[in-house]
């Protein structure tokens, strides 16, 4: 092969690899473009939420509050004669009944004293029946003018004068006897006791500032609480229509009411520091499950508002606009409804309108949606 054959089998050959390279890079290119293409979303992703059902249900009024338990009554135990404490009988924090003998006081001296102040009384009525007869001889001459008006009228005054000194006896043996009794000191009502705040062997003293012991009846018992002076009127036309109902519950709120009784006071003026008016429920504290001094939830029921939309409170959400929540259409998509907020319900809240009975309503997974969205709803417990 001579020169000018081989310059031109090398010029075809590198041209035939030029157009094979080419062809390459287009065939690369093509691959690239379809599979960013095959990569490119297709739509707005489906968000999972969970949801609830609006439903048209009877759902009580009630007002909340946080009270306290005081005892029904309370008696602080004072002497009513000074004296020594000869015996306790009882133990702190005993229940006791009305009429049970709490302490006992040296009576030696109010005995004493009983028996100075009968032979008083026995002395007096001797000079009594002494003077009468007097008297009545007096008189007797005086009718047959034996003797004047004036000597008659000193006998008779010093009859009525022996019969005062009687009366004053018969006075100083009944306050003897009752001094007498005072050194046994009795329970005036039931309930239970407290700490002991004088023990056996001390000096009391008569009215001493000091109490021996407090007494706290316990049953029934009362619950004290405090609303806004807002709620006053409406209380007020409720309890006209038959007593109200108060359920008293503790701070765990996972168990049972402590108990459920009725309302029986409402302060007669409203607490112009606060703003808020006192009532005062009645308990009959049966189980002993109130004491005085608990702090409690107190919640008084109004009445029963019938036929109410309620959803849960986890599905209402607050925007520019106010309240709102998103809603499920037929084509599984959210869609954005203001509401307006009656109140609220421990976990549920009225809607008084914008929702109808039987519509779906978001309660998990809001952050997520927008108008149009598309949604699935779990089925799952989370």
């Amino acid at each position: 092969m001579t020169t000018s054959q081989r310059s031109r089998a090398l010029s075809v050959a590198g041209i035939v690899l030029a157009a094979v390279l080419a062809g390459t890079v287009v065939m690369h290119s093509a691959a690239d473009s379809g599979a960013k293409e095959n990569r490119r979303p297709a739509g707005p992703p489906t968000v999972p939420v969970s949801v609830a059902v609006a439903a048209e249900r009877n759902l009580p009024v009630i007002l909340r509050a946080i009270g306290n338990i005081d005892a029904y009554s309370t008696v602080a135990i004072k002497a009513r004669v000074d004296g020594q404490i000869v015996e306790v009988k009882f133990r702190e924090g005993q229940a006791v009944h009305k009429g049970d003998v709490l302490f006992r006081l040296d009576s030696r001296p109010f005995e004493a004293a009983l028996r100075q102040a009968e032979a008083n009384l026995a002395r007096d009525k001797a000079s009594r029946d002494q003077a009468r007869s007097q008297e009545r001889r007096y008189y007797d001459l005086l009718e047959k003018h034996f003797v004047s008006k004036e000597a008659y009228a000193q006998i008779r005054t010093a009859a009525e004068t022996a019969e005062a000194a009687l009366m004053a006896s018969q006075a100083a043996v009944e306050t003897a006897r009752l001094n007498l009794q005072y050194c046994i000191i009795r329970s005036p009502i039931g309930g239970y006791v407290g700490r002991i705040m004088l023990q056996l062997g001390n000096l009391v003293k008569a009215n001493d500032t000091n109490a021996l012991v407090v007494i706290n009846q316990v049953k029934p018992i009362y619950a004290t609480f405090a609303v806004p002076e807002q709620r006053l009127s409406e209380i007020r036309r409720h309890m006209a229509d038959g007593p109200l109902d108060v359920t008293v519950s503790s701070a765990d709120t996972r168990r049972a009411p402590l108990a459920t009784g009725r309302l029986v006071f409402v302060d007669n003026a409203v607490d112009v520091s606060t703003g808020t008016i006192k009532l005062r429920a009645e308990f009959e504290n049966r189980e002993l499950a109130l004491w005085p001094g608990q702090f409690v939830n107190v919640a008084l029921k109004l009445y029963d508002q019938t036929n109410a939309i309620v959803v849960p409170s986890v599905a209402v959400q607050t925007g520019p606009q106010g309240e709102f929540v998103f809603v499920l259409k037929p084509d599984v998509t959210a869609e954005v409804r203001t509401i307006a907020v009656s109140r609220t319900a421990a976990a549920l809240t009225v809607i008084s309108q914008a929702l109808a009975n039987g519509e779906k309503v978001v309660t998990r997974g809001q952050l997520r949606l927008a108008p149009g969205v598309n949604v699935v709803v779990r089925t799952d417990a989370s």
